[in-house]
């Protein structure tokens, strides 16, 4: 299976892979979200350690259970040959209406076929008022003319 595009990543290419990223996971569908990383990927994420497609779906399904109308914005930070680091933020609220926003950032590894073989996580988040939200698009996919992190000041 491959997963375009493909390392060794350029510019462009790795901004066109850090974009296919955020729109996956703005999915909220785990199942679709796990075909992007090899079959034996490993995570940390935060300080939880996840290995292959089986784990990312229960993982990605206990987050989204909990993390209610999660919206995410991924900015790509460098790259080489097969890796891609991003920073990024996202908010959500949990299940008595409390919201919050995330800050992080994650360093990916690629194989050849441009699924996701390694992915590192470094997450804070705090509570924010809910009048401090600042990603209001419908669920799903960020709209091209959302502002990114660096125009929201993030």
């Amino acid at each position: 299976m491959s997963r375009p595009p493909l390392p060794p990543f350029t510019r462009e290419t790795a901004m066109e892979k850090v974009r296919l990223a955020e729109d996956g996971w703005n999915s909220r569908d785990p199942a679709k979200v796990a075909l992007a990383y090899t079959p034996d990927s490993a995570w940390r994420n935060r300080a939880e350690f996840v290995n292959g497609r089986e784990a990312i779906v229960a993982f990605l399904t206990r987050k989204w259970a909990r993390e209610l109308d999660y919206r995410l914005i991924k900015e790509l930070w460098a790259f080489t040959e097969n890796r891609i680091a991003v920073r990024f933020a996202y908010e959500y609220h949990d299940d008595s209406g409390n919201w919050f926003r995330a800050y992080g950032n994650e360093n990916w590894e690629f194989d050849a076929d441009g699924l996701m073989r390694r992915r590192l996580a470094s997450i804070n988040e705090h509570p924010i008022p809910e009048a401090d939200r600042a990603y209001h698009w419908p669920l799903g996919r960020r709209p091209d003319d959302h502002p990114g992190l660096g125009d929201l000041g993030f």
